[in-house]
């Protein structure tokens, strides 16, 4: 059967096709030891939590009026005026409801987004998205209508204590021509759990502004909610930032609910988009979502309840890979947030996806470095020696698997 150039270009097996393969396969194979994929914890009180709020809204009838209804293709009105005015009561943002759209997850917020900007243009140039550092969220990497749509950088790369490290944006080396069509970063960052600092944030800012062109911020993981971020950074929008969030890290996944916070023109434009790609995003995580801004809960439970709970599972992963692994030839990202731990092994002499075979071939899922190194011209051996590793199951399946990690990273070295 033939496609069309676009068929072909998305019936493609991608990173993030294999990823959310392996979730799925994963969650149906017994004993796998599930390190890969970005399924959230099924933190208790949050799980208690949804059943109160969700036998309530039964109650009350909005669950079903939610099921049973379609939203505007801006989203549901409810809620994005409770989150508008939260915003703007809890940090003083310059924003109203026509700041704000929903899309089903945020997955297709960034298709839209990306595909708004970058690409063929009516006067026959082309433009690309600048990611200020990679490695980079595997979900951008096959989003363009167009293939070649992204420009990244290295990292400088700094040394920390207690074989750990840290990312951040070398500003020397970073261009921005009229190529550019906008600057996107994660905060924090999926796969890495670096967090960009404030001072970062401003400069990817002005960047952004002396040049003319957007900030897009991934905010998936960060504050205000759902907060899972463990370094001390202040909320950023401004009228040229493009902020995207999401309810699934909240632990709301299988509601699909992407959210974007931008000028009253880009919102428009991607209102316009979901009526024509989708008629309306869904209703039910914005109706729970409004039901916990309007009882007080959102804010509250993100910093209280979800936060340190994930900061805790991250500093138990990282005592137990520095125990089962203790060549110096490790290193672990610090983490500042985000539900990964992003794992170092110079000198490796194998990459990460043969590595990822190995481990899966013995019921470990991980997610190969090579995935999340979008947008770079050049092979540069550190995205093979790299992996993504998911911290958020059992302490006992995580033990397991990080044992497995370190034989065949043992045997690896090794053999070499």
């Amino acid at each position: 059967m033939q496609f069309s150039k676009f068929g072909e270009k998305f019936n493609r097996y991608s990173g993030i096709t294999q990823l959310m393969d392996d979730l799925n396969d994963g969650l149906r194979t017994p004993g796998a030891i599930m390190l890969g994929g970005g399924n959230p914890a099924a933190i208790p009180a949050m799980l208690e939590y949804f059943h109160q709020a969700s036998a309530s809204m039964l109650a009350s009838g909005e669950l079903v009026a939610a099921m049973s209804n379609y939203d505007g293709p801006q989203g549901k009105d409810a809620f994005v005026k409770s989150l508008a005015n939260l915003l703007r009561d809890t940090y003083g943002w310059d924003i109203s409801e026509k700041n704000i759209s929903l899309t089903n997850g945020s997955q297709s917020g960034f298709f839209y987004l990306f595909n708004l900007f970058a690409g063929q243009y009516q006067d026959g140039s082309k433009k690309k998205i600048l990611l200020p550092l990679a490695p980079e969220y595997i979900g951008y990497g096959d989003a363009g209508l167009e293939d070649d749509i992204f420009v990244s950088y290295r990292p400088e790369i700094e040394m920390l204590d207690n074989r750990q490290f840290k990312y951040h944006v070398d500003f020397e080396r970073l261009e921005v021509d009229d190529s550019v069509a906008a600057i996107c970063a994660s905060r924090p960052t999926n796969p890495t759990g670096n967090v960009l600092t404030d001072d970062e944030i401003r400069k990817l800012d002005k960047l952004a502004r002396d040049n003319g062109i957007p900030l897009i911020i991934d905010n998936a993981y960060g504050t205000p909610f759902p907060n899972i971020i463990f370094e001390d950074v202040t909320p950023f929008w401004n009228d040229n930032t493009i902020l995207c969030m999401s309810l699934s890290k909240l632990g709301l996944p299988g509601l699909r609910c992407g959210i974007v916070i931008a000028s009253e023109e880009i919102t428009q434009a991607l209102t316009n988009m979901n009526g024509i790609i989708s008629l309306a995003p869904s209703g039910m995580g914005p109706a729970l979502a409004h039901h916990m801004i309007e009882n007080g809960d959102l804010l509250p439970l993100s910093e209280n309840v979800i936060k340190p709970y994930y900061q805790q599972k991250s500093q138990r992963a990282v005592e137990l890979l520095q125990q089962a692994i203790p060549d110096p030839r490790f290193r672990v990202h610090k983490p500042e947030g985000a539900i990964f731990l992003w794992l170092w092994f110079d000198e490796l002499p194998i990459t990460t996806m043969e590595l990822y075979q190995r481990l899966k071939a013995r019921g470990v899922l991980i997610v190969p470095g090579e995935y999340f190194f979008i947008g770079q011209e050049d092979n540069w051996d550190h995205a093979h020696q790299c992996l993504r590793m998911n911290y958020v199951q059992p302490d006992e399946a995580m033990q397991k698997g990080i044992n497995i990690i370190a034989e065949e990273i043992s045997k690896a070295y090794q053999n070499n």
